[in-house]
């Protein structure tokens, strides 16, 4: 059975553990200062808001949403930009719980839509993400 709670500070070890093995996937590399930054706001809910995925007692995943104001919405977005479940809990359904809990935290906050991109040779999220969320035909530019 897998526990969907939001992040609270007792979960730092297994959180950095997770995000590590998230930012190995994506081939990147960010401060550690960074990440402690990160899981203080995650823990304050400003920010940032998280939730972890739980199975015998363990963290096996997580989700951040960044709620924000938009131009084309009166009550805001929600922007979903992490979500990783660890390799061996991978299709026990703890991916689409927690993208159920941001869904749910937009909600009670009066926001109107929940979105977010991933690679596009992540087939493996992509075939979760087709059967929760439709996809965009926007195309996503960046400059860095």
């Amino acid at each position: 059975m897998t526990l969907i709670r939001k992040i609270a500070s007792s979960d730092e070890d297994a959180w950095h553990r997770l995000w590590e093995d998230y930012l190995d996937y994506y081939k990147m590399e960010l401060p550690q200062a960074h990440a402690d930054r990160l899981f203080h706001s995650l823990t304050e809910g400003e920010p940032y808001f998280g939730f972890v995925a739980e199975q015998d007692g363990e963290v096996i995943g997580f989700v951040h949403g960044l709620p924000h104001p938009s131009t084309w919405s009166e009550t805001g977005y929600c922007y979903l930009e992490d979500l990783y479940v660890d390799a061996e809990a991978r299709g026990s359904g703890a991916g689409r719980k927690l993208i159920n809990a941001v869904y749910e935290e937009a909600k009670s906050r009066g926001l109107s839509r929940v979105y977010w991109h991933t690679d596009k040779g992540n087939e493996t999220a992509r075939k979760l993400y087709d059967k929760v969320a439709t996809l965009s035909d926007f195309v996503h530019y960046r400059m860095d």
